[in-house]
């Protein structure tokens, strides 16, 4: 793709205001840890929210959600938006209980609702198992796609490109800490959204508009035997026991960055952040609203051009970008490359900050070298996110398929999540618990894609006959379901297992825990007050938890109909979500916005 002056200009540009932003902000970054990965707690929650819906738009998305869409259609991207309900979740039940507790990352936690050793194993271990392999993989993935786009652009090799994006992200991040994140996400998630909605509709007016499009789709379809444009799968479909499994199983069973079960990662950051338990919820709520009910169409759009202009592509994922290459006009071009790096960069520079945040708050600081100054920990911080930026670089070499890592991880932590929602409701949930939920996810996934699990395999076929005969993969939609299954299962009883054979945390230990953060008090009854007893808070935030998620997939499905002309339903879905919208912000009005006493 040929590139003028202004187009180098433009990005140049767009580098410089990044730029500039990392170096206000770096005096200010300097005094404490606190300043450097949480604002000092004073962020409001449009700056918080934002940066959450931008940290999740990374160069990899757009990328992803065509890969699926050549592979299953529309009702592919079922893999991400079934979190949804995680994310309303986190709105309701956990984003003002993460910002009682005061800490200053999810690992801290640790230590507050546990005791003794096994606290601080689990602190340590968890903060490690995150911020080097299951970080490295995320920044990976963003890695791989963004040399794809300079590799079909500007006909860069995948180390070159590596090296050039991480450089300049690591200059602002690395300087300023979570500040610039945060500024520097708004700057970014402007110029990305506004890009790739003109990339659609310049693909869209490409192929002859809209009609065109939908005949174009449907004449391909006819010769496949797909159903590209359906929102959900038919029963007869090989797809449809892994969009069960999705929608039953997998919103609250796997962590996921973004959409950790109980809040965690870049989320809870962004709600420690956070001026006080208003602005945290507000974070969380516009976060879900914006990430999953008015980004995705336009990713969509483009993605379904690539669809029936190459339907042969060898690189599925790619095929974005030759979209962006064919239709967009060159003036933009420039506009667009920076909009590109706008992606990445947002979504790197907050795992770098959390990465380097784990290491040194809840290892280094932790466990190796304690009381020190501030400005010791600070310098330390900016050597641990070097660090994370050359892991993730050589990550990246060893990677070929985004979605293939998306649902690799999906798969490794699935089980997992009933215990990071249960630690904050049930008191008898131990150090052990969560130790024995990490641990028996990854051992039972691993075990299953490798061929020890062939055996598992061949007693499953009596069941399904649509599983082949290898190791249970991620990139087969049955294999996918069966391993979700299997691993979230039989890690739910280790985890339940060991809870009952170990000893409950000392009563002094829980009644701290309690009074610090107040969670409900049904799970807690032997350590909350009377007066709480009975109150009815799990009811009415059950209640909002319906009503956000009924409002995002109404917004979704409604904006999806109207694109694809269906539009009395469209219309319909979308004054159903108007009314969620409206009864939901007249409950939170009459409570204060408080979801807890």
């Amino acid at each position: 793709m040929h590139l003028t002056f202004v187009d180098w200009a433009i990005i140049a540009l767009y580098f410089a205001i990044n730029l500039g932003i990392g170096f206000w902000y770096a005096r200010r970054a300097s005094g404490d840890v606190g300043e450097f990965f949480l604002s000092g707690r004073s962020v409001p929650w449009w700056l918080a929210g934002t940066s959450m819906v931008a940290t999740t738009f990374g160069a990899d998305t757009p990328l992803v959600v065509t890969g699926l869409i050549y592979k299953q259609g529309i009702e592919g991207n079922w893999l991400w938006w079934s979190f949804a309900l995680s994310g309303m979740l986190t709105v309701f039940f956990f984003a003002p209980l993460w910002r009682r507790a005061e800490v200053l990352t999810d690992m801290e936690f640790a230590e507050i609702r546990y005791s003794g050793k096994p606290s601080a194993f689990l602190r340590g271990f968890r903060a490690l198992y995150l911020s080097l392999p299951v970080n490295t993989i995320i920044m990976g993935w963003v890695n791989l796609a963004m040399a794809k786009v300079l590799n079909l652009t500007l006909g860069m090799g995948k180390l070159q490109a590596v090296f050039v994006c991480l450089t300049v992200t690591l200059i602002y991040s690395t300087i300023s800490g979570l500040w610039a994140v945060l500024w520097t996400d708004v700057v970014q998630f402007i110029l990305k959204m506004s890009m790739v909605i003109l990339l659609a509709y310049f693909a869209v007016r490409g192929v002859g508009g809209m009609d065109a499009l939908i005949a174009k789709v449907q004449q391909s379809d006819a010769l496949r035997g797909a159903h590209t444009l359906q929102f959900f799968p038919h029963t007869g479909e090989s797809f449809f026991l892994s969009f069960l499994v999705l929608l039953s199983l997998n919103w609250w069973a796997s962590w996921y960055p973004g959409a950790e079960p109980g809040g965690g990662g870049y989320i809870a950051q962004r709600i420690f952040s956070a001026k006080d338990e208003k602005n945290s919820l507000g974070a969380t709520l516009w976060f879900n609203i914006a990430h999953y009910a008015l980004r995705p169409w336009p990713w969509i759009l483009t993605a379904l051009v690539a669809l029936v202009l190459l339907p042969a592509a060898g690189d599925k994922e790619g095929a974005y970008i030759q979209v962006m290459i064919r239709f967009l006009p060159p003036s933009l071009r420039g506009l667009m490359l920076a909009g590109f790096a706008a992606a990445y960069m947002s979504t790197i520079a907050t795992h770098l900050n959390l990465g380097a945040s784990y290491l040194i708050n809840d290892v280094y600081g932790r466990f190796l070298v304690r009381g020190r100054e501030p400005k010791h920990y600070v310098n330390a911080s900016r050597v641990a996110t070097l660090f994370c930026a050359l892991l993730s670089g050589v990550a990246t070499l060893y990677m070929d398929s985004i979605s293939n890592a998306w649902r690799f991880l999906i798969a490794v932590g699935a089980g997992a999540g009933l215990v990071f929602i249960l630690r904050w409701f049930w008191w008898r949930i131990n150090a052990w618990s969560e130790i024995a939920a990490m641990t028996a996810a990854a051992t039972i996934s691993l075990t299953l894609q490798s061929r020890a699990g062939l055996a598992v395999v061949h007693a499953l076929q009596h069941i399904d006959s649509r599983i082949p005969s290898v190791p249970l993969n991620t990139d087969d939609p049955h294999g996918f379901a069966w391993l979700m299954l299997i691993t979230t299962g039989g890690t739910t009883l280790i985890w339940f297992a060991v809870t009952m054979l170990t000893k409950p945390e000392p009563a002094t230990t829980l009644q701290s825990f309690y009074d610090r953060v107040r969670p409900p008090a049904a799970g807690w009854k032997q350590f909350a007050p009377a007066s709480a007893r009975g109150e009815k808070t799990l009811q009415w935030n059950t209640l909002h938890w319906v009503l956000g998620s009924s409002l995002i997939y109404f917004a979704l499905f409604g904006i999806g109909n109207l694109f694809f002309r269906r539009v009395a339903d469209g219309l319909l879905m979308l004054l159903v979500s108007a009314a969620c919208l409206a009864l939901l912000f007249r409950s939170l009005n009459r409570q204060n916005w408080s979801m807890f006493r």
